[in-house]
């Protein structure tokens, strides 16, 4: 059973372009699928992304993890009166990743009327995880 509000899958294109003037279009986050109770974004392994020495920034793979759960919890209320925003995140960094793209899947685990705890696991082109990471959102009225 789909978990979006409204039924309807949302578009990736249209996620993409929500945070197209904000921190992930920054660092060119890119929404990719949608599923039932996922959704899929990947980000670049550049200079935008990278820490001094070449390689991902952890921060960066947070900032991912954040941006595709958060945007998939948003898109499982209704907008015109509640948003989700991030209360806790862990990260677990596995492997380093120096160029390419890594992508993100985040997987409700938990959609409650007032919080909401996510799964996302990063990898990279090659399919070997990067990071895992874990999110807890609050369901907060809007206003």
């Amino acid at each position: 059973m789909a978990i979006w509000f409204g039924g309807t899958a949302p578009d990736p294109a249209m996620l993409t372009q929500m945070g197209a003037a904000s921190m992930p279009g920054h660092i060119g986050i890119e929404f990719t699928e949608v599923g039932d109770n996922w959704l899929a974004a990947r980000m670049p392994v550049d200079a935008r992304t990278h820490q001094p020495f070449g390689r991902l920034h952890g921060g960066a793979s947070v900032a991912l993890a954040e941006t595709v759960a958060s945007v998939g919890g948003g898109m499982t209320v209704d907008r015109a009166t509640h948003a989700t925003v991030g209360m806790e995140i862990n990260a677990n960094h596995i492997r380093p990743a120096m160029s390419g793209y890594v992508t993100a899947v985040a997987t409700a685990e938990s959609i409650g009327r007032t919080t909401q705890v996510w799964t996302i696991r990063i990898s990279d082109d090659a399919g070997k995880l990067v990071c895992l990471s874990r999110i807890t959102l609050a369901v907060i009225a809007r206003g």
